[in-house]
């Protein structure tokens, strides 16, 4: 596991990372953190899923760092794009999310690292450096979780009832407690409303809710506690 020094930059090019964030306040504060490494440079910048891969293919970035909150769309699903598109490039979540939920589910999905947005700059940076030179960035307690479940052979014991749900149902929960219908969700995700309400049902009856009204109250509370991390 990483440690809480940096690896020095060895003499090399400069490497290109690209940051993926609807948020431009947050892009200007990791650009600038980037910026004072001599050898890494910002090459590109993008609010959603499809500006993203448009980015990668005009820039051809080293790393690409990544949010799980995007502009009409959700950061897993441009982790699994850019791990079929180019298995190689290395993704770092960089996220307000709780990374005892989402870590472990973008380490499936494909991408190398997973930090907290309040983390230091210090230890962002830390992170980044990590994935850039092929090693995996995560908290000691993540880490350890993750190789707990990989020695018992089997993802360990949910901790969080949302750990039930599968990685669309997670970010169907999600949208619904954001306040959007079926149909915002339907046209967002580009499926259509029956396979909504299907997942709809799916996580009723994995998170023992009774009606519309429980999930959406459970969905806006969910939503509430993810957003005070």
């Amino acid at each position: 596991m990483a440690t809480d020094k940096p690896t020095p930059p060895a003499a090399q090019k400069t490497r290109r990372i690209l940051l993926v964030d609807d948020h431009p306040m947050v892009r200007e504060r990791l650009t600038e953190v980037i910026l004072r490494e001599p050898d890494l440079t910002v090459c590109g910048e993008a609010e959603d899923r499809f500006r993203a891969m448009e980015e990668i293919a005009a820039t051809r970035p080293h790393l690409v760092i990544v949010d799980l909150t995007l502009k009409g769309s959700h950061g897993m699903d441009l982790i699994k794009d850019i791990r079929s598109q180019y298995p190689d490039l290395a993704v770092l979540v960089v996220s307000m999310h709780d990374e005892m939920l989402h870590a472990e589910r973008v380490i499936r999905a494909g991408a190398r690292g997973y930090i907290t947005k309040q983390e230091a700059t210090r230890k962002i940076m830390l992170a980044i450096r990590t994935v850039l030179n092929g090693g995996v960035y995560l908290s000691e307690k993540m880490a350890a979780q993750i190789a707990a479940a990989a020695i018992g052979g089997a993802r360990a014991k949910p901790s969080l009832p949302m750990d039930k749900l599968s990685d669309r149902e997670l970010l169907v929960f999600e949208m619904i407690g954001q306040g959007r219908s079926t149909r915002q969700i339907a046209d967002e995700l580009h499926l259509d409303m029956r396979t909504i309400e299907t997942y709809r049902a799916r996580i009723k009856e994995k998170l023992n809710l009774k009606d519309a009204n429980d999930l959406l109250q459970h969905a806006i509370h969910w939503m509430q506690v993810e957003g005070s991390l």
